[in-house]
């Protein structure tokens, strides 16, 4: 894994374009990761799943997504590979800057997107405020106090 960036693993590059993100739900998952400003990658599409964006590989070397480059440790990356599923939902791949540096991202596959809306400015602002859940709240969620009933006249 010393491709990353051009240090070993203790200096690994990351590029996120989603909920990690500066101000976004799960940018805390980065707590002591280095943020090195905005950038740019090349070849790649990005779809909103709702929640969360998903970027794939595009067919059009000339498609660009905006995000945040952080470097991490190598044990960070490994607590994100398990945040964010990857092998499941999302590979985790090598993909070259701009500037000639490599950087981790999480990638996913044109099927996982085939029925969802492409982001035309390849930057995710974050979830949309008319987003619901469908379907029951997860696990862990808080059970919600049930409206109380209206007056009667």
């Amino acid at each position: 894994m010393e491709q990353a960036g051009k240090g070993a693993d203790s200096d690994l590059l990351l590029f996120v374009y989603g909920s990690l993100k500066r101000g976004m739900a799960h940018h805390g998952q980065l707590q002591n990761a280095d943020w090195l400003g905005n950038a740019r990658l090349q070849g790649l599409a990005l779809y909103d799943l709702g929640p969360f964006p998903m970027a794939v590989a595009s067919e059009n070397n000339g498609d660009t997504i905006e995000g945040e480059l952080f470097r991490v440790a190598a044990q960070q990356l490994a607590a994100l590979d398990r945040f964010e599923g990857a092998q499941r939902l999302y590979q985790r791949r090598l993909w070259p800057l701009t500037d000639g540096h490599w950087a981790w991202l999480y990638l996913g596959e044109a099927r996982q997107v085939r029925h969802v809306a492409r982001i035309s400015s390849g930057c995710w602002q974050g979830p949309a405020q008319n987003f619901r859940r469908t379907g029951p709240p997860p696990a862990n969620a808080r059970p919600q106090p049930a409206p109380a009933p209206e007056p009667r006249r």
